[in-house]
């Protein structure tokens, strides 16, 4: 019984090993088929994008990888990368989860760093797996610049990208200056595990932390989507019917938000304050439903991560913290273009 047992335990491990040595195996096979080219030529293998056809020849392949490919936010952070790319010559691919999914971006990373490219740029994850796959990364001397969402605790090269407390923090104090009287705030946040959305939130909560009249009744969890943002709104409207305000700590947070509202016909008796500026954003601030938002600039943070890497690339030395710019804009600041709201140099 005993030799059996031990045969069967052998046998197990040494299944365990083989899957292993396979998957990996997969891993740098598929990495490599699907993101490395020799420098100079270009790609046939990429997934999901398709090259720069204004030069035959490239200095440096990057990968950008967002939190999820078709969010309207990350489309303008691939429209600044990717001007930034056909300036300096560099070849560039955007690829990631469809949706939010910390697996598959993770996956992502993975993939990138077998394929050898020469940068990665991406939306930070507090995951230790995350940390692990930056650390290879660098053995691989492939520099990782984080974008909109820091990993601090990682050995990434540079993060680019909003001071997300401090653009939660500017919230806090909107409220307090467009209000009066008693407020019961009701915030909507992308994510409760995201880590800059946690730093919004609680940059919010400092800044009115000193303000008697104004207090938090809950946090809400929209998952980075409109509709989960009505359902949250929805929800807290019932709960919550002394609600006075609301403040959304993601793109489509506010715009959800307002949705409910205006069905309720409750416009009138709740403030909004959102975050970014998706055009349907500004139709709400313009008609007076939403009385306020957070800009961020994705443009500028993809332009700045492809020069970031260049830099890096090239062996420059750069500050850990590149903060692009972040500031409230109200209905007396409109018009306002979304694809003029670079917020940095453009070729």
């Amino acid at each position: 019984m005993d030799y059996s047992m031990r045969y069967f335990r052998r046998f197990l491990y040494f299944s365990t090993f083989l899957v292993f040595i396979f998957t990996s195996i997969l891993t740098l096979y598929y990495g490599k088929e699907t993101f490395h080219f020799e420098t100079g030529t270009v790609p046939t293998q990429a997934q999901g994008t398709v090259p720069n056809t204004h030069h035959n020849n490239y200095q440096h392949h990057f990968v950008l990888i967002p939190e999820e490919l078709d969010n309207d936010y990350w489309r303008l952070v691939e429209q600044g990368a990717r001007d930034a790319a056909k300036f300096h010559n560099v070849y560039l691919e955007y690829l990631g989860p469809k949706q939010a999914n910390t697996a598959e971006h993770l996956k992502t990373i993975d993939m990138a760093i077998a394929g050898r490219v020469d940068g990665i740029i991406t939306q930070g994850i507090g995951e230790e797996q995350f940390n692990h796959l930056v650390t290879k990364a660098k053995e691989k001397s492939i520099p990782i610049v984080t974008i909109d969402t820091d990993a601090p605790e990682s050995e990434r090269a540079v993060y680019v990208g909003t001071d997300n407390y401090y653009s939660g923090f500017i919230a806090g104090k909107a409220i307090i200056n467009d209000t009066t009287g008693r407020q019961h705030v009701a915030i909507v946040t992308g994510r409760h595990d995201a880590p800059h959305q946690k730093l919004r939130v609680q940059g919010f909560m400092d800044a009115i932390a000193t303000e008697k009249r104004i207090s938090v009744l809950t946090v809400e969890e929209s998952n980075i989507t409109e509709i989960g943002a009505s359902e949250a709104a929805h929800k807290i409207l019932k709960q919550y019917p002394s609600v006075t305000a609301f403040y959304g700590t993601s793109a489509l947070d506010g715009i959800g938000i307002a949705k409910v509202v205006s069905n309720l016909k409750a416009e009138d008796n709740i403030y909004i304050i959102g975050f970014d500026i998706l055009s349907e954003t500004l139709e709400y601030i313009e008609n007076g439903l939403i009385e306020a938002t957070v800009v961020q600039f994705p443009y500028q943070m993809g332009y700045e991560s492809v020069e970031r890497l260049i830099q890096l690339n090239e062996g420059k030395e750069l500050q850990p913290l590149q903060h692009t710019d972040t500031k409230i804009v109200h209905k007396e600041d409109l018009p306002l273009d979304p694809a003029t709201m670079s917020g940095g140099q453009q070729p």
